[in-house]
């Protein structure tokens, strides 16, 4: 009887294990989860903007834009992220994103302007309404001269401009989503 438990003890364990393991992946098959050797990561994908992330941007262009947008969802005048954008400006901005109440932002498509400026795509989602728009930053650099003759350069990264599209409905951004035709990506495995 004692071994019959013993081995019905472990019997539960290895069950149990790999229950947690089903309930950690879901259904969601191998091939997604880990990219086969040569392949490229995969990254999510918003069904508005495309894929997110800081895309062809550096990490500190990505890390600025992150700051601004946190800094608008937050509605907060003070917010260090909004300290170098016009006040009046800064004000418009937060009074069209008050029609939606933003509850949280995305951002992506990171890349490099022809005039050097980066530039973003970004998201702010609301409870029923979405605003899509694109973010442009700019890396300045000053060069000053020591008392030494010798010449430093020093470099920040600014707000330079914030385009915004009008509201709409969740319902109406799905509908006209790029995405649309791709809400099935396990048909391309099966």
């Amino acid at each position: 009887m004692r071994i019959f438990s013993f081995v019905y003890f472990f019997l539960c364990l290895a069950v149990f294990s790999q229950a947690q393991d089903l309930l950690y992946r879901g259904s969601i098959p191998e091939e997604l989860l880990r990219p086969k050797q040569g392949e490229a990561p995969h990254f999510p994908v918003d069904m508005v903007i495309g894929e997110l992330g800081q895309g062809k941007a550096s990490d500190a262009a990505y890390s600025f834009a992150k700051s601004i947008a946190s800094g608008l969802i937050s509605a907060n005048m003070e917010h260090p992220g909004l300290a170098g954008i016009n006040a009046a400006l800064r004000e418009n901005f937060l009074t069209v994103l008050e029609e939606i109440s933003p509850r949280s932002y995305r951002l992506g498509g990171g890349r490099e302007e022809a005039d050097g400026a980066i530039s973003f795509l970004i998201r702010f989602i609301g409870k029923d309404q979405g605003i899509t728009g694109e973010l442009y930053i700019r890396y300045l650099t000053k060069q000053t001269e020591g008392a030494d003759g010798e010449i430093k350069t020093t470099g920040r990264w600014i707000f330079e401009e914030l385009l915004l599209e009008e509201a709409r409905d969740r319902e109406v951004e799905q509908k006209e989503s790029i995405y649309r035709a791709d809400f099935y990506p396990y048909e391309r495995f099966y």
